[in-house]
């Protein structure tokens, strides 16, 4: 027998536009069908105009690929906190929404972390074989946050072993060592925010000194009711993306980082149009996440998958590694997504569920080239390739 090659997954691949050191044309050689990118250059908080939305829609589509995922529409910190300019930023959010539905792109994943997407300590970790990954060391996010941030309360944050090492660690540390930690924990978002100051830093905390997991949720829940209505209207899928790390961090709420926070997101406001955009590698630094048991829980709302895997430390510290690789069970989370874009499709809905390669090591000629941290070119290509073939294989075994 043939075995079909096309599934209801689609493959995608994050583009940053223009600037982008990965060109179009090298995404399409990859494999991927789709593109998931975002008008980085309109300042947070802004609403996206028709023509700039439909400027970059041409250019995707010229080079033979179609945007497929919004990523993201940020979320302004004013809605996060219901305070300032909310009520403008929410108007300006619910018009990105409808400029986008009237250009015919459908899903937007976005996420309602405070302050800072994801974390991590170090952008350039050597592995055994040459190859460079993104790493979280627990020990230097405590050494920042208890040494350098010197931030009150910090003793609550973290575990006294990781606190004794952390204090050893900062001892040893030159100050180009500590700067050096500093710089990667306060960096803006790739593309989309600049970097902060430890002084800004600091000063931004203090606005969530009032506003816990409890305020922050609803706070969310207020949003989703703003702006889930409009999706409904217009036909679109809005998809939350987990916390990263999901574990809390600096004093700052989560609300995105285990399955009961996933049963009150979508119990919020219970809409097909409010869903998840299921990111392996974040949920999987928690060791108590089973993905695919989570992914089966709620497949029927996953409306993006991001597939990146994690080598975990006892200590919480955990590292990228190779998407076949590391400690999430990938074979079974495909499974998962295999056995959802099957039932979707006996349902008659047609559909693809995008799916994207997240992250990808720093390897081969691409170590003395320049890229937006975690997405250099032949890590993703690598990565885009496994999960192809591992979708493949289990399809294959299920028809034998």
């Amino acid at each position: 027998m043939t075995l079909r090659t096309e599934s209801g997954i689609e493959h995608t691949w994050r583009w940053f536009g223009p600037s982008d050191t990965v060109p179009l044309q090298h995404i399409r050689q990859a494999g991927a069908t789709g593109v998931v990118t975002a008008l980085h250059h309109i300042p947070n908080g802004e609403a996206w105009p028709v023509n700039e939305i439909l400027e970059r829609k041409e250019i995707i589509e010229k080079s033979g690929l179609r945007w497929a995922v919004v990523e993201s529409v940020p979320v302004h910190e004013d809605i996060k906190r219901a305070t300032g300019q909310a009520h403008k930023y929410l108007a300006n959010y619910k018009q990105s929404l409808r400029n986008l539905a009237s250009c015919g792109i459908s899903i937007v994943c976005y996420n309602f972390m405070p302050l800072l997407d994801w974390t991590r300590t170090q952008l350039e970790w050597k592995l055994p074989d040459g190859s460079e990954s993104l790493r979280f060391d627990a020990v230097d996010a405590a050494a920042f946050d208890a040494f350098i941030l010197e931030r009150p309360g910090v003793e609550k944050s973290w575990r006294e072993d990781v606190l004794s090492e952390a204090s050893k660690r900062f001892k040893g540390m030159t100050q180009d060592e500590r700067d050096a930690v500093s710089k990667v924990i306060l960096a803006g978002l790739p593309g989309t925010v600049d970097d902060l100051t430890l002084e800004e830093f600091r000063g931004l905390l203090t606005h969530y000194d009032e506003i816990d997991d409890t305020t922050l949720r609803n706070n969310y829940t207020a949003f989703l009711r703003e702006v889930i209505p409009v999706a409904e209207e217009l036909g679109m899928l809005l998809c939350i993306h987990p916390d990263d790390p999901p574990f809390p961090l600096f004093g700052l709420p989560k609300i995105a980082s285990v399955a009961s926070d996933f049963d009150a997101i979508l119990s919020a406001y219970d809409s097909p149009a409010n869903g998840i955009t299921f990111c392996t590698g974040s949920l999987g630094a928690n060791p108590a996440n089973d993905l695919p048991a989570m992914l089966r829980r709620f497949a029927h709302r996953v409306h993006f998958l991001h597939f990146r895997n994690v080598k975990r430390e006892p200590d919480g510290s955990f590292y990228e590694a190779n998407h076949l690789a590391g400690d999430v069970n990938m074979a079974g989370v495909m499974q998962a997504a295999i056995e959802e874009v099957d039932r979707r499709a006996a349902a008659g809905i047609t559909t693809k569920l995008p799916m994207r390669p997240d992250h990808g090591l720093r390897m081969l000629d691409d170590l003395h080239k320049s890229f937006y941290p975690g997405y250099s070119a032949v890590g993703r290509l690598r990565g885009l390739a496994e999960l192809r073939g591992l979708e493949l294989g289990l399809r294959y075994a299920k028809s034998k």
